[in-house]
C-alpha cells in the first residue's frame, strides 16, 4: 500500500509540473513590451499550425510575428535548455559522485568559452556563417570532453577522481588561453561581445535550430531515464558495482560524451548559463528522494519550468530592457545553493 502511495504522488507530480510547465508558457508569451490576450496568443498558434506558410514566414500580422517568431521559440528553447542542463546536472553528480558537480564541472564551460573567445577575437569559423560564435563554442565544449576523457584514461582506467583532476587541469589551461587571446587581441567592443554571450541569452532562438536541439535533449533524457539502475549504482561506487556485476568504467564514458554533447548544443544555442544543472537536482531530491527512475523525469521537468519563468521574468524586470537571464539566475541560484548548504536535514543523496 505504501509503495503505490508512492508511485501515484509521483504521478501526481509529473502531472503537476506538466500542467505548471504549460501555464509557464501562456504567462510568457502574453508579457513583455506588447501585451498579448490569451486569446490572440491561442488563435494565432492554431492558424500557423494550420497553415501550409514555412514556419518562417514574417507579415503575417503584427501578433503572429511576436508569438510565433519571437517569443515562442525562445521559450521552446528555455525549456529544453533547462531540462537539458538540469539532467546533466544529475547524470554529473552520478559520474563523479559528487554534489557539488554541474554540467560544466569537467572543463567544459571553459572549453566553450575558449572557442567563442577565438571566434569573437580572432574570427576563428567565419566561414561557418552567422551562428559561427555558438559552433566554436560548441566544438570547444565537446573537445576538452574528448581530452577530459583521454587524459583520464592515462596510467591506467579512469575514476571519478581522475575525470575531476582532468577536467581541472583542462580548465586552468583553456582558462590560460581565453585570457591571452583578450589580453593580445585589445578589442573593446569583441570583450562586451564574449562579456554579453557569457550571461547567456534566448533571444536568438530560431525554429530551425530548434528542430535539431529539442529531439537531441528528449532522447537524451529518455536514455539516460533507461539507466537510472545503472546510474543508481554509481552512487554506490565502482567497487560496490563491480561486486554487483557491473563495470561502471563504460557508462561513465558513454554518459560523459553524451552530456557533453547536450551542454555543447545549450552553449551554441543560449550560451554561459550556470547553476540549473547544480540546483535543480539537489531541490528534487529533496523531493522524490535519490532513485534516478524517479529523479530524471522529475528533474527535467522542474528545469524546464524553471528557465520558462526565469526568461518571462527577464523581459519584464527592467521596462523597455532584456535583462540577460544568467544574472537573474545567479541571483536566484547562489542564495538557494547557501540553503542547501546549511541545511541540516539535507544531504547528497537526499539522506
Amino acid at each position: 500500500m505504501l509503495k503505490y502511495f508512492r508511485e501515484t504522488g509521483y504521478l501526481f507530480i509529473c502531472l503537476l509540473l506538466f500542467a505548471i510547465l504549460l501555464l509557464a508558457f501562456l504567462w510568457a508569451l502574453s508579457i513583455g513590451t506588447v501585451k498579448l490576450p490569451l486569446a490572440q496568443i491561442y488563435t494565432v498558434i492554431v492558424n500557423q499550425l494550420q497553415s501550409d506558410l514555412p514556419v518562417e514566414a514574417v507579415g503575417r500580422s503584427a501578433a503572429h510575428d511576436i508569438v510565433w517568431l519571437l517569443r515562442l521559440p525562445r521559450l521552446v528553447l528555455a525549456a529544453a535548455v533547462g531540462c537539458g542542463l538540469a539532467s546533466c546536472g544529475v547524470i554529473m553528480q552520478a559520474i563523479v559522485k559528487n554534489p557539488l558537480a554541474d554540467p560544466y564541472i569537467l572543463g567544459i564551460s571553459s572549453g566553450a568559452s575558449l572557442g567563442a573567445t577565438a571566434a569573437i577575437l580572432l574570427g576563428v569559423g567565419a566561414a561557418l556563417g552567422e551562428n559561427f560564435v555558438g559552433i566554436a563554442a560548441f566544438i570547444g565544449a565537446f573537445c576538452i570532453s574528448l581530452a577530459v576523457l583521454f587524459i583520464s584514461n592515462l596510467g591506467g582506467r579512469s575514476n571519478s577522481m581522475k575525470l575531476l583532476l582532468a577536467g581541472m587541469a583542462l580548465s586552468a589551461v583553456c582558462s590560460a588561453f581565453s585570457s591571452f587571446i583578450v589580453y593580445f587581441a585589445n578589442n573593446k567592443e569583441g570583450m562586451q561581445t564574449i562579456a554579453y554571450w557569457m550571461m547567456g541569452s534566448f533571444a536568438g532562438a530560431k525554429w530551425d535550430n530548434l528542430a535539431v536541439i529539442v529531439p537531441i535533449v528528449i532522447l537524451a533524457v529518455l536514455f539516460f531515464w533507461s539507466q537510472s539502475r545503472i546510474l543508481n549504482l554509481m552512487l554506490l561506487g565502482d567497487e560496490a558495482a563491480v561486486t554487483l556485476g557491473t563495470d561502471l568504467h563504460i557508462y561513465r564514458q558513454v554518459y560523459l560524451l553524451i552530456s557533453s554533447l547536450i551542454v555543447g548544443f545549450v552553449v551554441y544555442a543560449a550560451g554561459m548559463i550556470g547553476f540549473v544543472g547544480l540546483i535543480v537536482p539537489h531541490v528534487v531530491r529533496m523531493l522524490v528522494g535519490t532513485d534516478h527512475k524517479k529523479l530524471i523525469p522529475v528533474t527535467a521537468l522542474v528545469g524546464a519550468v524553471f528557465l520558462v519563468i526565469a526568461d518571462g521574468l527577464c523581459r519584464i524586470i527592467i521596462p523597455r530592457t532584456e535583462l540577460p537571464i544568467g544574472i537573474l539566475i545567479s541571483l536566484i541560484g547562489a542564495p538557494c545553493f547557501v540553503y542547501l548548504m546549511i541545511k541540516r536535514t539535507y544531504g547528497f543523496g537526499g539522506n
